[in-house]
């Protein structure tokens, strides 16, 4: 019992990674579009839309970026609110590549102001510092789809 509860912690932690990385991911390389997610236990896999392969300097800024939001202890606000809101004050860059069925007229959206927004039902940290630090540890490129998967992993600080 007390094992499932310290796993989920990380498990949050390491998904609200997901979301400062995906803020450094579109500062230094303007990937917009997020195709896919994974996170289990400290790791986690980010898959965004790229129309060319990062060099390995572009990487190492993501991952400089990032960790420079978490060191900035920087809030997260998780607020729930129509679906016309959401987009009437971010537009479509709440979404995702996949989209959301029409049917879903509330969202719940992760805001970590000037850096991430992203329409997300997931449970979030409440500061960016409780991430504690990240690590990418591998980063593959797949030309014919236009994808970067960028595979990382969270340690305390």
């Amino acid at each position: 019992m007390i094992r499932m509860a310290v796993d989920a912690s990380l498990e949050v932690r390491t998904h609200t990674a997901l979301h400062v990385l995906k803020g450094a991911v579109v500062k230094v390389l303007g990937a917009k579009w997020t195709a896919g997610v994974w996170v289990k236990g400290a790791r986690g896999r980010l898959i965004v839309q790229l129309d060319k392969k990062p060099d390995p300097g572009e990487l190492a800024r993501v991952e400089e970026e990032a960790n420079g939001k978490i060191g900035e202890d920087a809030p997260i606000e998780e607020l729930e609110m129509s679906r016309v809101e959401a987009e009437d004050r971010w537009g479509d860059s709440i979404y995702d590549a996949f989209p959301l069925p029409a049917s879903i007229t509330r969202l719940k959206v992760l805001h970590i102001p000037g850096w991430n927004v992203n329409a997300c039902n997931k449970e979030h940290t409440t500061t960016t510092a409780e991430i504690g630090s990240l690590k990418i540890v591998k980063n593959r490129y797949r030309p014919s789809k236009q994808l970067l998967e960028i595979s990382f992993e969270i340690s305390p600080s």
